[in-house]
């Protein structure tokens, strides 16, 4: 079968890299990993972590800078508001997951990352735009929903002048599931972060820290937790 290319969307957490893996196990080839910079508070880490990811399967790497994005973002994510604290007990409860999102969330980020990947998918001729969308998150972040990447591709079919499409290789999974693909694909998740906060390693107290230490918890990754947090 013939090798695609693509682009992928690489902010150095768990769902980007492992959606990168298993778009590769599918003929894809990568040419080109975005990375951006729209001040969230994480931003030296993920740019760290998505270099060290990028480098580590060869493929070209490079950083968007969006500060614009910046100036009209008011959540936490961004601003000098903490972010919520969600423990791994309450990551099931959707009242309070649906509060923690309103208070991370980025003005219409995933449509915007992925209009600018599209741009460089239409002017290089990349087939696919690779992102970490996956079904936990979708329960409460819409632009992760199997509804998102059908209404986006619908979209570039006439934004574009290429056939490109969204591609979520992680649509059905959860973080455990996620976890466990990614140790048997042998991703390097020694590499990667996560977490919503400058902190010098995973501060193990945001919503995204204790989603990915409950599923690396399940699936007695104990090195890495003790690496990671």
């Amino acid at each position: 079968m013939e090798s695609k290319k693509a682009v992928i969307l690489l902010s150095g957490g768990l769902d980007s890299v492992v959606s990168m893996a298993v778009a590769k196990e599918q003929m894809i080839d990568f040419e080109l990993a975005l990375t951006f910079n729209y001040g969230q508070k994480s931003y030296k880490k993920e740019i760290a972590a998505s270099s060290a990811i990028a480098n580590y399967y060869g493929i070209a790497h490079k950083c968007i800078e969006l500060d614009w994005l910046k100036e009209i973002t008011n959540t936490s994510l961004v601003s000098e508001e903490n972010v919520p604290e969600v423990s791994q007990n309450e990551l099931d409860d959707s009242v309070l997951t649906k509060e923690s999102m309103k208070n991370v969330w980025v003005p219409n980020r995933n449509g915007l990352f992925i209009n600018i990947a599209a741009a460089y998918a239409d002017s290089f001729g990349y087939d696919y735009i690779v992102i970490g969308a996956n079904s936990e998150e979708a329960k409460t972040f819409s632009d992760n929903s199997k509804e998102f990447v059908e209404d986006t591709n619908k979209t570039l079919e006439t934004s574009t002048n290429k056939d490109i499409k969204v591609l979520a290789p992680l649509i059905e999974y959860d973080k455990e599931t996620i976890v466990k693909k990614a140790l048997e694909l042998n991703v390097p998740l020694n590499l990667v972060n996560s977490c919503y906060n400058n902190t010098p390693k995973h501060c193990g107290k945001c919503e995204s820290c204790n989603r990915l230490k409950r599923a690396l918890e399940s699936a007695g990754a104990y090195e890495l937790i003790e690496k990671l947090f």
